[in-house]
């Protein structure tokens, strides 16, 4: 499903999988060119994605596929936030190096589409406490946080550190810590 009108003007979509309940299971995916597409071991969005997508079609629900690339800072910028996390800094520390926002993303367009597609409560399929905060304060009730799986590679570790030590993703990473 596509939308018009959203408030950022963006090409977001829906995706509708199974046969979504009342209290629908919802992914708020947002873009990620390298990690998608391209299989980047960088990151988790890659095989968070396809998790997703097997989840939500045995649930029912719902992937909204929002166009906010590189947490909303825009995929050049990603780039070159990659190479200062090469020279050591985290992933929110590069974004802020380039003067660039820790994290740009604003998910009332997500809220809008919920709205349009009937759904004002949902199960929601993150590890970000921020998307939860988010939905919450634009009246869309989140029943519970349901956490994707940890998803580790070897190059994306010192990644997934940085989003549970600095914005409290809730990826349980002990174990992999333990065996690092």
């Amino acid at each position: 499903m596509t939308f018009h009108g959203l408030v950022d003007g963006g090409e977001h979509l829906a995706v509708v999988l199974g046969e979504p309940g009342a209290t629908p299971l919802v992914r708020m995916h947002s873009e990620c060119l390298t990690g998608d597409v391209f299989g980047s071991a960088r990151c988790d969005c890659g095989p968070q994605l396809r998790e997703s997508v097997e989840r939500i079609a045995q649930a029912g629900g719902y992937l909204l596929y929002l166009r906010q690339e590189g947490r909303g800072i825009g995929l050049y910028n990603k780039l070159d936030a990659y190479a200062l996390q090469d020279s050591g800094l985290d992933t929110y520390q590069a974004n802020v190096a380039l003067g660039l926002p820790e994290d740009a993303r604003d998910y009332t367009v997500a809220a809008q589409m919920l709205t349009a597609l009937g759904v004002d409560s949902v199960h929601l399929l993150s590890n970000n406490p921020d998307k939860e905060a988010q939905l919450a304060g634009l009246r869309v009730t989140v029943a519970e946080r349901v956490p994707t799986g940890a998803h580790t590679t070897a190059h994306n570790l010192r990644y997934l550190q940085a989003k549970v030590e600095h914005t409290r993703h809730s990826i349980v990473l002990d174990d992999v810590l333990s065996v690092a």
